[in-house]
């Protein structure tokens, strides 16, 4: 019971996650932008579609329990929701599922932002862990963990060369080592 409400609720999240990026993908468009990393993003969905399946079969199948270590995990994941939120309303507009570039548009420098350049992509980075560590989908978590450091291998460069390419990525964030720059970047005002 406790793992059909938690993954129901997982899945309408990310359904609702689909809507805002479809929603934000029309209006960038409409604005000029460009798409970018079509090619890897088929691969992208199947995995993350595949990821909750594979919970799913491997919690129901197996009859897997709730770990004895959910009170710990549930906090992680909630930390994580907080961080997905402000990356979402830090870029507004221009969060996507999708590597849609406004040919120059003003960068991102606030929110989760400021700190790391791929925020995003470390939540969903711990959540293929901690999900499945929930409900003890050890192989889950394994297979998945491997498969998303694949596609990110991929699409964190392909985003990157997205961004330099079409916006003032580069210098915006030239000299900026962006993990905890409030620290080591203390003259850094933007």
């Amino acid at each position: 019971m406790v793992f059909t409400i938690f993954i129901s609720m997982i899945i309408l999240q990310r359904l609702t996650e689909l809507r805002i990026a479809k929603k934000n993908e029309e209006k960038q468009k409409q604005n000029g932008a460009i798409e970018c990393g079509m090619g890897h993003y088929p691969w992208m969905v199947m995995i993350h579609t595949a990821f909750i399946l594979a919970t799913i079969a491997e919690v129901v199948i197996l009859n897997k329990q709730v770990s004895n270590l959910w009170p710990g995990l549930l906090l992680l994941f909630l930390f994580t929701q907080i961080i997905r939120g402000w990356a979402i309303i830090s870029l507004g507009p221009y969060w996507n599922t999708k590597i849609i570039v406004v040919p120059n548009a003003k960068i991102t420098k606030k929110g989760p932002y400021r700190f790391i350049k791929h925020p995003n992509y470390l939540v969903v980075t711990l959540e293929i862990i901690i999900i499945p560590l929930m409900f003890n989908a050890w192989i889950t978590a394994a297979i998945f963990s491997f498969l998303n450091i694949c596609i990110l291998s991929v699409r964190i460069p392909a985003e990157e060369r997205a961004l330099e390419k079409w916006t003032s990525y580069q210098s915006v964030f030239q000299g900026n080592r962006r993990f905890l720059p409030h620290l080591l970047n203390k003259y850094d005002n933007s």
